[in-house]
């Protein structure tokens, strides 16, 4: 079936693995940097350029919303991502996270800036992302599921992999992490005809790459 059918579809080798290892170090760097330089005293931690620890959908993992090397590959990606949906896209946003041993990613449904989305493994160990197809809602509140929601299909992505979905119709969610460490980046667009193109362009920012 086709994405516009299922809304969801896996394309493997999105990325090369060169590609995708090198930002996965460059991520752990930038982590492993803004860590250290917080410790320290060195440095704002309500600088947006630099990432945090404190996303409320993911405490404790290192996210950054507009990193500069992802922004430009929310536009590299975006001729593939209109290519395998058959729509015309424009871009939002692009969101990194870093995740650690006992994160988890609570079942949800995405904002208007993520109408169509991908999330990439860029490296790390594997976590599979979970998918309800039905496209109901069973989220009460941020952790309360109503009962007998689906167990849902299960996505697992290699290096380089990623899976594109539409965030808005589809509950998405990951269980704990029982890795080391795992980075995928979220690349986000709009339909380009759709309700959200001209108002809600690069997240409601005047370029890529801007803090939000």
């Amino acid at each position: 079936m086709s994405f516009k059918t299922k809304k969801y579809q896996v394309i493997r080798g999105a990325l090369s693995q060169a590609l995708s290892n090198f930002i996965f170090n460059y991520m752990l760097l930038q982590r492993d940097a803004v860590d250290l330089m917080l410790e320290k005293n060195k440095v704002n931690p309500a600088n947006p350029f630099i990432g945090k620890r404190d996303d409320p959908q993911v405490l404790g993992a290192y996210s950054k919303y507009a990193d500069w090397v992802m922004e430009t590959l929310l536009q590299y990606m975006r001729p593939i991502m209109k290519a395998k949906t058959g729509m015309d896209l424009v871009p939002t946003y692009s969101y990194t996270r870093l995740y650690e041993k006992g994160n988890i990613l609570h079942r949800h449904k995405d904002r208007p800036s993520c109408e169509i989305s991908t999330t990439l493994h860029l490296g790390g160990d594997e976590w599979p992302i979970f998918l309800d197809p039905s496209g109901a809602d069973f989220v009460i509140d941020h952790q309360t599921i109503k009962p007998g929601a689906p167990k849902g299909v299960q996505v697992d992505l290699k290096v380089g992999d990623m899976l594109i979905y539409s965030g808005c119709d589809l509950e998405h969610w990951r269980e704990p992490f029982e890795g080391t460490v795992c980075s995928q980046v979220f690349l986000h667009y709009n339909h380009a005809n759709g309700p959200y193109a001209k108002t809600n362009l690069y997240d409601k920012r005047p370029l890529l790459g801007v803090p939000k």
